[in-house]
């Protein structure tokens, strides 16, 4: 079954790439007219079993954000994001890119969404089962409360779904994602303060990964 499910993987981005291109060209222009720098931005996140891979996204803050205020997160209100990448991140279009690294068999679809290396380090062996299944570009815990959750409960979620994946789940949760992204209200946590193996791995007020 997961052989299928990357087969569905690869034509799916492929498809999806050669049908946003021109959505590509009119985003990337946007981003250059708004402010100096790359049309991408690219992370070092850690996907299944561990590897490290770097993943697109369209670039939605000022060059070398993640060496200004709240480094490599992301809070509401926060005067490093540019004017269009406000309207990406709202929509979330600035995601889309991450279309290359399913294409390239570095994330999926659907699946437990990519963390940073530090985070991953701080896994205890009941949270490392996030990383048996590819990372997705969306997945069981951004339709379930996305960024309003705490870590624990997004981990939860993530080990739910491993536990419990089957392409029926991915085509629920990919139907779910068309009516969330556009939602506002779960973009940034609130002041629950995120946590892994109780240990806050964020600014107290709230943040998210870059």
């Amino acid at each position: 079954m997961l052989v299928i499910k990357r087969l569905i993987d690869f034509w799916a981005s492929l498809f999806g790439l050669i049908l946003l291109f021109s959505l590509f060209l009119v985003i990337a222009v946007a981003i250059k007219l708004d402010s100096p720098g790359p049309v991408f931005f690219r992370q070092e996140r850690v996907g299944k079993d561990g590897r490290v891979f770097k993943i697109f996204k369209f670039r939605t803050m000022v060059v070398n954000a993640e060496k200004m205020g709240a480094g490599v997160f992301v809070e509401k209100e926060d005067p490093r994001i540019t004017r269009v990448g406000k309207w990406l991140r709202n929509t979330s279009l600035d995601e889309l890119p991450q279309l290359i690294n399913v294409l390239r068999g570095e994330m999926s679809l659907v699946g437990p969404r990519p963390t940073l290396p530090y985070q991953v380090e701080r896994y205890d062996e009941r949270q490392r089962r996030r990383l048996l299944m590819s990372p997705g570009i969306t997945g069981w815990a951004q339709v379930n409360g996305r960024n309003s959750l705490t870590w624990p409960e997004k981990v939860e979620l993530d080990i739910w779904y491993v536990e419990h994946w089957s392409l029926w789940l991915d085509l629920k949760i990919l139907w779910k994602t068309f009516f969330t992204m556009f939602k506002k209200e779960d973009l940034y946590p609130g002041l629950k303060g995120d946590q892994i193996s109780g240990v806050p791995f964020n600014r107290d007020k709230g943040g998210v990964p870059m």
